[in-house]
């Protein structure tokens, strides 16, 4: 009964989906609005198309009818049970990098000339030289679309962090200069790699 009702609704939002000019704020938005009808508060953070698949990052608030205690219970459960969770993620790991990694450079790339971001074309151009694959530029691209913050930097781990540095130093330097926002971006890149070393 329930998909005889969901089904037509379903094939609508295709339809429109294929048809819209700004299908990442309308793929968000349908997210956030059918999560919404069960009392989730949603925030679509970013979507990377891959291949037959789109990935999406959420993050999700506490639902209307959720209790404070029950809230609370559920957010210890998740801590707990990634606790125990068996090493064998590999992929899930590395796409969780890959978003950190692609939000970071988006902030480096925000901090600087906002008229350079403005055209993908010219920036694709001037990221070639860091020899990024296709999935990240993607990844890059998409994290352009919302602002990003130095908040990209708190859960970022010093491997990570060590591999993000270089490609930071030199979107930084695309423009010959290193604004005050890039410059915190650098100086929390190397408290992550060497957190002894005064800057």
């Amino acid at each position: 009964m329930l998909s005889t009702l969901v089904r037509p609704l379903v094939d609508t939002q295709i339809r429109l989906l294929a048809n819209s000019k700004k299908t990442d704020k309308t793929i968000a938005q349908t997210i956030v609005t059918w999560l919404g009808y069960i009392g989730v508060r949603t925030e679509v953070t970013q979507l990377i198309p891959n291949s037959d698949r789109i990935s999406v990052s959420l993050t999700v608030g506490k639902p209307e009818s959720c209790t404070e205690k029950d809230w609370q219970k559920i957010l210890d459960n998740l801590l707990n049970s990634h606790a125990d969770e068996p090493s064998d993620r590999s992929e899930e790991i590395e796409m969780a990098k890959l978003v950190q990694l692609s939000r970071l450079l988006a902030y480096v790339i925000q901090a600087g000339s906002s008229e350079t971001q403005a055209n993908w074309n010219i920036l694709e151009k001037n990221l070639a030289p860091l020899n990024l694959d296709s999935v990240t530029l993607g990844a890059v691209r998409s994290a352009l679309k919302v602002p990003q913050s130095i908040n990209a930097l708190d859960q970022l781990d010093p491997d990570l962090a060590a591999r993000a540095f270089p490609l930071a130093v030199k979107i930084a330097w695309m423009d010959n200069q290193i604004t005050a926002e890039e410059s915190e971006a650098l100086k929390a890149l190397l408290s992550l790699i060497a957190p002894d070393m005064k800057i």
